[in-house]
């Protein structure tokens, strides 16, 4: 299906009020509903990783960009790997050489990045006085290894100025979804004992319940930004509108969809 068609279909998402009120922004997190995929992956699957139809896949990543104001522009998404690794973008890469990496940052307006989630917390970020906008994918290893701080000393390098940059971590799953073992709660507490403020005692003796959006949110705000914004939305919980890598494995496994968060500076054309 073309672009035009997906134009027509505007599918659910969400906004943050910290991006929202940024002249020249355009973002959104969108959920699963509004696509054309079907089973499993009902409905609005974004990830070309998965086993679900090119084409469904296409057509849903042109309704996502319509869904945000951008229908028709070059949509990024790079190669994720839980990795610290940033990429600078300064052109739309053709479909197979996206590089290895799990955050972006650009400064060309109307070009929209697009991060892929499916549990891990999608950070948008924005310097909308500097016009230079970035994207994480940030799960608990890449957070961890600093891709968080990656992306924002790019967008320094590309003129932002962290004091002016507002940042939102959007849908993911959440503390009393997120049960993990006692050397995942360790290796946290050993790089910094407050850590600990992270995790609360589950059910299982020695496991631990991880806030992955609460650490996320603190590493950002560490970092001296303008602005810095949640989401109360667990993916693993809400099985109507977001995708979830956990609650398909607690489930029995299985391919699953990917959902997509974007954002795009748009300049003068908002």
């Amino acid at each position: 299906m073309s672009a035009r068609s997906g134009a027509a279909t505007l599918a659910p998402m969400i906004t943050a009020q910290a991006l929202a009120r940024l002249p020249g922004l355009r973002h959104g997190f969108l959920t699963r509903r509004g696509g054309v995929s079907g089973a499993p992956y009902d409905s609005l699957n974004r990830g070309l990783g998965s086993d679900d139809d090119p084409a469904a896949v296409g057509e849903n990543r042109s309704r996502a960009l319509a869904r945000i104001g951008a229908d028709g522009a070059d949509l990024v998404t790079v190669s994720q790997v839980h990795s610290p690794n940033v990429v600078v973008v300064d052109d739309a890469w053709a479909p197979g050489e996206a590089p290895r990496a799990d955050a972006m940052v650009t400064r060309r307006p109307g070009l929209a990045l697009g991060i892929l989630t499916a549990d891990c917390a999608p950070v948008l970020l924005a310097d909308a006085q500097a016009g230079v906008v970035g994207a994480a994918h940030a799960g608990w290893n890449g957070a961890v290894s600093g891709v968080l701080e990656a992306a924002v000393g790019a967008m320094e390098a590309l003129g932002a100025d962290r004091a002016a940059i507002h940042a939102a971590v959007g849908p993911c799953i959440h503390q009393p979804s997120y049960e993990v073992g006692p050397e995942f709660r360790d290796r946290f507490v050993a790089e910094d004992a407050a850590n600990d403020r992270f995790f609360v005692p589950s059910d299982r003796p020695g496991h631990h319940r991880f806030d992955l959006p609460g650490y996320v949110a603190a590493r950002l705000s560490a970092l001296g930004l303008g602005a810095v914004e949640g989401s109360p939305a667990d993916t693993c919980a809400d099985a109507g509108r977001f995708f979830s890598y956990r609650r398909t494995t607690l489930n029995g496994g299985g391919d699953y969809g990917r959902l997509i968060s974007i954002i795009q500076w748009a300049g003068d054309d908002t």
